[in-house]
């Protein structure tokens, strides 16, 4: 029997339309966001019988929503038809998948921008849309300034017709097309890339805060023994196929990390083959975003430096980003590991450390993690560190945050929280302020909040500051530029209560077997992105 509901609320004409023991589209559970938090809005691009945009505005716990043919637009000479459609429930905002063929609006949906959006001169947008004319302040990745929707006629017709204009504010550009922005603002593919591989759907089973389920991040295969056989037998140098590329691997033999203590120095080898076995691990943290490069060229006994243009003489395969709002004499093309053999090419390039920025190439702007960063001082302990660590678990607890915490590979600490589009560099840099702040309240004594190191007089700094555009921190399974080649390895929460814990617990020699016997333990920051609860 087709799993419909025929409720009578707000959102029994959405439910009534779908059986949602086939489709992947939400039934409807989530809370509404809770007083005081910006209202939110979607914009998806929908592939179904007609292609057309679904305009949708948080209203009163529901998204009050408008089919639009050919888009929204920033062209303040443009009038778009734009036709009310039933509501749709609040996890919508986050739909992206394809929708069964035979099944109400059967097609593939991306979410083609996100944002927060506020009334204008109106605290009641519901009595404004029952009236007809509705003005909306939008604040979205794609989408700035003021949109107006007015309803033609008395909307008692067969159809409930609108029209949809931008006004001509700061924000319009003369001729701007929505179908010049083709990619979604949440995964960066395109319809047809969800259509061919959708990777997430939507559980109408599951509980709202759990539905949103990635069906297939990056996953390749690693290299196989043939191949890393192949490696340990190749001579100083010479050519080796892997991932499907012909790579030119050099000075094998040489040693790139000097040995902890009791152990033999790290060689280039044991390096090449490390990032080829954790490509597939790391893969996700890295795809769809910029690298910066922390370059050892004569090992990590010696200085390094930063590498972030992608040379000249790179093959042609290698992914590369151009960045369009690159200053004159700044850093035009960066390095992009979107597949794994561009990390082997990397690691033989002298790339030690891998540092991946926190935003995307699709939206360079725009942050998908708050990063909380605990820095120790000179006079920190390894167990104030930890005390530092537990403290924000509790907080990330308290709040309902998830997030991934993973060693730096030196002496601290990193807590990666992903967050929903929509948010900007300044809201995670506020929240991780707000939130850090209060934890250090609790140990004043570990704690400085001075921006020179000098005037910290050797205490941790809880560094929100890290929250800004083209900022790095370590990549999760980066190796660190010092003996025995230790990793900035991701740890689970209970680990920060083992005795045995040390900063530099696992190596490169150590990393692979953990990550087979345990898995991914940052995948939480892989999950669906969060909005930061209001904190108190």
């Amino acid at each position: 029997m087709p799993e419909r509901r025929s409720g009578t609320g707000r959102l029994g004409p959405y439910q009534a339309k779908r059986d949602f023991s086939r489709t992947p589209e939400p039934a409807g559970a989530a809370p509404p966001a809770p007083a005081g938090q910006p209202r939110r809005f979607v914009v998806q691009h929908h592939r179904a019988r007609r292609p057309h945009y679904d305009l949708r505005f948080e209203i009163d716990g529901v998204l009050v929503s408008w089919a639009v043919p050919k888009g929204p637009t920033l062209d303040p000479a443009v009038r778009r038809l734009a036709v009310r459609v039933e509501d749709h429930p609040i996890e919508y905002l986050h739909f992206e998948g394809v929708i069964p063929s035979g099944e109400y609006g059967g097609g593939d949906v991306i979410v083609w921008d996100t944002g927060t959006w506020e009334p204008h001169d109106t605290d009641d947008p519901a009595a404004s849309v029952a009236a007809g004319e509705l003005h909306a302040d939008m604040d979205g990745r794609k989408l700035r300034g003021r949109l107006v929707l007015v309803r033609r006629g008395d909307g008692r017709g067969v159809s409930d017709q609108w029209l949809l204009l931008h006004k001509d504010d700061e924000y319009a550009v003369s001729g701007w097309d929505p179908d010049d922005y083709p990619k979604s603002v949440l995964s960066g593919r395109t319809n047809e890339q969800v259509r061919a591989d959708p990777e997430r759907i939507w559980r109408s089973d599951l509980p709202a805060a759990q539905a949103s389920i990635r069906l297939r991040p990056p996953v390749v295969a690693g290299p196989s023994e043939e191949e890393l056989a192949v490696l340990g037998e190749l001579g100083n140098g010479g050519r080796w196929q892997a991932f499907g590329r012909q790579l030119r691997l050099t000075n094998l033999d040489k040693d790139l990390f000097p040995g902890q203590p009791g152990e033999p120095p790290v060689t280039k080898r044991e390096w090449i083959r490390y990032a080829a076995v954790i490509a597939p691990t790391v893969l996700p943290y890295l795809v769809d975003r910029p690298l910066n490069m922390h370059r050892f060229p004569g090992g990590a006994q010696s200085a390094g430096f930063w590498h972030k243009q992608l040379p000249e003489h790179a093959p042609e395969w290698i992914p590369r980003w151009h960045d369009p709002d690159a200053e004159p004499g700044k850093t035009t093309t960066y390095l992009v590991v979107d597949e794994p053999a561009a990390l082997v090419w990397a690691a033989n390039f002298g790339a030690l450390e891998w540092h991946a920025w926190t935003a995307r190439t699709s939206d360079p702007g725009s942050p998908s993690y708050a990063l909380i960063d605990i820095d120790p001082g000179a006079e920190t302990s390894w167990d104030d560190v930890l005390v530092l660590a537990r403290l924000h678990r509790t907080a990330l607890e308290h709040v309902g945050v998830r997030a991934g915490v993973k060693l730096t590979g030196r002496r601290g600490i990193h807590i990666w929280i992903p967050v929903a589009a929509g948010l900007t560099f300044a809201d995670t840099r506020d929240w991780t302020e707000q939130l850090s702040r209060t934890v250090g309240s609790v140990v004043p004594e570990l704690v400085s909040w001075k921006w020179d190191v000098k005037d910290r007089r050797g205490l941790a700094r809880l560094d929100y500051t890290q929250n800004v555009h083209n900022k790095t921190l370590v990549a999760p399974y980066s190796p660190r530029a010092a003996a025995g080649a230790p990793v900035s390895a991701p740890i689970s929460w209970e680990e920060l209560d083992d005795p045995g814990l040390r900063p530099d617990s696992f190596t490169i020699r150590t990393a692979p077997e953990r990550v087979a016997r345990c898995g991914d333990l940052f995948a939480a920051a892989l999950g669906e992105g969060q909005q930061l609860p209001r904190l108190h």
